[in-house]
């Protein structure tokens, strides 16, 4: 059975929630690579920003049971 244009939309949106993610951890990543002596003070709001949208992404997933 396929997926309907509702479902789409929604694994769509998660899709959204996890590139957010994944850009503030290449961010995290960068600092530590290239400029960790002068960045350093971002990392702490980063990361703190990285369970801000993790929690996010985890509420918004566990409405559909189909994503689980």
């Amino acid at each position: 059975m396929g997926m309907s244009e509702d479902e789409k939309e929604i694994k769509k949106e998660l899709a959204g929630y996890k590139r957010k993610i994944t850009e503030t951890a290449g961010m995290i990543h960068d600092i530590v690579e290239d400029t960790l002596w002068v960045d350093y003070v971002k990392l702490l709001s980063l990361s703190e920003l990285i369970q801000v949208q993790m929690q996010e992404m985890l509420d918004f997933k566990s409405k559909y049971d189909f994503l689980k």
